[in-house]
């Protein structure tokens, strides 16, 4: 398993949201540490590229960035580099989020960028076939979101478990110590309960926190539903 992580794995999304941007992103990751914490259950934070560094050297919870583009160091302007969001202080990377997709030599070549920088690698895919072909390059997680479902409040792990049960089956095919994520529509601790029980290890989500009145209590209600399927199975 990747370094500083551990499953069930909880990974909250900041994308572009004022609520996680500048010092709200600060605050935000200094409550999914408390409940980290509180838990024990693992809890990373994905905020934008300019607030990483504010983030990664404030808590002690896995960061990750959003992206990285599958390119090395040169003359590539407004582009984001593996070795920068590593210096900045983030331990992994999202790659191929449906908001920031990439095509298939895009997504290898970004894999083996992260792998060479000692980045964990979160691959997103829309179905179990993406998710098959993103297995084949031994990314460390793979992350089932069907896009129709993201910001939705609807979880795919509980109205497509279907979705799931198929990803989880041919990414551990591909290679058994992969990581899977339920993404799309997580928001409350049912939706962890049925994600896990579906055999993934953990979720990937970000409005349901990033934009809820009382971030730390929906956090808090996720990682408790993840201690307790852990502590029964």
């Amino acid at each position: 398993m990747p370094p500083k992580i551990r499953v069930p794995l909880i990974i909250i999304n900041f994308k572009s949201y004022l609520e996680a941007t500048g010092k709200n992103a600060v605050g935000l990751a200094k409550l999914a540490e408390k409940v980290s914490f509180e838990t024990n259950v693992s809890i990373g934070v994905a905020p934008q590229f300019t607030d990483i560094t504010s983030v990664s050297s404030t808590v002690r919870i896995p960061v990750f960035a959003q992206h990285i583009d599958p390119i090395e160091p040169g003359s590539y302007t407004g582009h984001v580099l593996a070795d920068a969001v590593k210096e900045a202080g983030a331990i992994g990377t999202l790659i191929n989020h449906s908001e920031r997709p990439l095509n298939i030599s895009e997504i290898q070549k970004a894999i083996q960028i992260a792998r060479r920088n000692d980045l964990i690698s979160v691959v997103c895919a829309n179905n179990q076939m993406a998710s098959a072909a993103v297995a084949a390059f031994s990314p460390d997680i793979v992350a089932v979101e069907p896009p129709e479902l993201i910001g939705t409040g609807i979880s795919v792990s509980r109205v497509q478990p279907e979705v799931v049960l198929n990803t989880v089956k041919v990414v551990k095919d591909t290679n058994p110590e992969i990581i899977v994520l339920c993404g799309a529509g997580i928001c409350c601790g049912e939706d962890v309960t049925a994600a896990l029980r579906l055999k993934t290890q953990g979720v990937l989500l970000s409005s349901a926190v990033v934009k809820a009145k009382d971030p730390y209590s929906i956090m808090l209600e996720l990682a408790k539903a993840a201690r307790d399927w852990e502590n029964s199975s």
